[in-house]
C-alpha cells in the first residue's frame, strides 16, 4: 500500500486555503485511487490565483506518477490525472462565482446612507439584495460608523424587503415602529444605554360640542364599542389622522356620524389618559363647533342614533353625572353655552425647525 498527503496553506487579506489530501491505496484485487479535495474558507479576502492552484495539482500529478509500482497501471495512472483535471475545473469555476460575490461586496464597501444632526445613520436602501450580502454590508458599515462616532442606525425596509428583517434583528437591531407599508428597525452603536426618541406615544382623538341656536347640543348613540347597548348619549368622536389639523378632524367626525355641516370655533379642554389603545396614552381634544346646516343624516354603518338634545338634559345623564371627567367636559360646554367659560382659539405659526405650518391653541389673541 502507497499513501501520500499533500496540503497547501496560503493566506492573503485574512483568507487560508487548504487542499486536502490525496489517497492512493493499491489492493491485490485491483488498484482503487480516492482522491478528495477539499476546501475550507475561513475569513475574508481574494481568491489564491489560478497558477498557484495548477502548480499544486501538477505537483500531485506528478507525485501519483513517481508513486507507481509493478500494481499500478498506465491505465489507473491517466484515469488519476483525468480525475485531478476534472475536479480543479470544477472548483475554479466555484471559485471564479466566489471572487464575483466578493468584487461586488468590495466595490460597494458600505450600504447607502445618510445623516442626521444626532450622529444619526438613516439606511437608504431602494433594491433588495442576498442576505448573506446584506449582513456582510452592515457588519462592514457598522464597523466603520462606529470609528466615525455615529451612534443610532435608523433602518427602514418596505414590504418588499421583508426578507431583510431576520438578519437585521440577528446583528442587534430591534422593532421600532411599523406602518402599513414598511417596518422600522434600530440599532445602538456605542456601548451605552440609548438614547433614541421612542416610537410614538399617543393617539390624539377629538370630541364635538356643536350647538344650535335652541341652546341644543348634537348627540349620538353608537352601534359598537364599549357603549355599545347603554344608551347612552355622547358627543361626535374619532381619531385624528395623519397630517390632520385637530380642527379639521373634529369637522370631519361630525360630518361623517350626522352629516352635520361646521365650522370650527375653539378647543374648550383636553384630557388625557393612558393604556388605552395597543397600551398607548391618549389625548382627547374637547373642540366647539359652530353648525351649519341641521338636518342630520347618520351613519348608518357606526351610530345607532343621533339627535339635537338640550345641553343640561345632556349633562344630566347618570353615566355623565358618575364619570368625573365626563361630567367636567359637560360642565364646561354649558359654561361656554352661557358665555362663562373662554376656550383655546388656533392661531396659525410654523415650526421653529422645519417652517411648516402648525396651530398653537391659546386663550390669547393678536391684537
Amino acid at each position: 500500500m502507497d499513501m501520500g498527503w499533500w496540503w497547501l496553506e496560503a493566506s492573503g487579506h485574512g483568507r487560508t486555503w487548504w487542499l486536502g489530501d490525496l489517497k492512493t491505496q493499491a489492493s491485490e484485487e485491483g488498484i482503487i485511487i480516492i482522491i478528495i479535495v477539499v476546501v475550507i474558507v475561513v475569513g475574508q479576502g481574494k481568491i489564491l490565483q489560478s497558477s498557484t492552484y495548477m502548480t499544486v495539482f501538477d505537483s500531485i500529478d506528478r507525485k501519483i506518477c513517481s508513486s507507481s509500482s509493478s500494481r499500478i497501471s498506465e491505465e489507473s495512472r491517466i484515469k488519476a490525472s483525468g480525475a485531478f483535471q476534472t475536479r480543479f475545473a470544477t472548483n475554479m469555476e466555484i471559485m471564479n462565482m466566489e471572487t464575483s460575490s466578493n468584487d461586488i461586496v468590495n466595490e460597494v464597501d458600505m450600504l447607502n446612507a445618510s445623516y442626521d444632526a444626532f450622529e444619526g445613520v438613516i439606511l437608504n436602501i431602494e433594491n433588495n439584495m442576498d442576505e448573506h450580502v446584506f449582513t456582510t454590508l452592515l457588519r462592514t458599515s457598522i464597523s466603520q460608523w462606529r470609528k466615525q462616532g455615529k451612534k443610532g442606525v435608523w433602518l427602514k425596509l418596505s414590504l418588499e424587503l421583508v426578507n431583510l428583517v431576520k438578519p437585521a434583528v440577528k446583528e442587534g437591531f430591534w422593532y421600532h415602529h411599523a406602518e402599513p407599508t414598511y417596518v422600522m428597525l434600530v440599532y445602538w452603536i456605542p456601548e451605552t444605554s440609548h438614547t433614541l426618541p421612542p416610537n410614538a406615544s399617543h393617539r390624539v382623538g377629538v370630541a364635538s360640542f356643536v350647538v344650535n341656536n335652541k341652546g341644543e347640543v348634537l348627540v349620538v348613540q353608537e352601534k359598537s364599542g364599549s357603549f355599545k347597548g347603554t344608551g347612552v348619549w355622547k358627543l361626535p368622536t374619532g381619531t385624528v389622522e395623519e397630517g390632520e389639523d385637530i380642527s379639521l378632524a373634529a369637522i370631519r367626525e361630525v360630518k361623517e356620524e350626522t352629516g352635520i355641516e361646521t365650522e370650527f370655533m375653539e378647543v374648550l379642554a383636553f384630557r388625557q389618559s393612558h393604556k388605552s389603545f395597543f397600551s398607548k396614552s391618549d389625548l382627547m381634544f374637547v373642540c366647539m363647533l359652530k353648525p351649519t346646516s341641521l338636518d342630520i343624516q347618520k351613519q348608518d354603518s357606526e351610530i345607532e342614533a343621533a339627535e339635537w338634545m338640550p345641553v343640561e338634559e345632556y349633562a344630566n345623564q347618570p353615566f355623565i353625572k358618575k364619570h368625573k371627567s365626563f361630567d367636567c367636559i359637560a360642565k364646561i360646554c354649558i359654561a361656554k353655552k352661557d358665555d362663562k367659560y373662554v376656550g383655546f382659539s388656533p392661531l396659525l405659526t410654523t415650526t421653529a425647525t422645519s417652517a411648516k405650518k402648525s396651530y398653537l391653541y391659546s386663550t390669547y389673541q393678536d391684537q
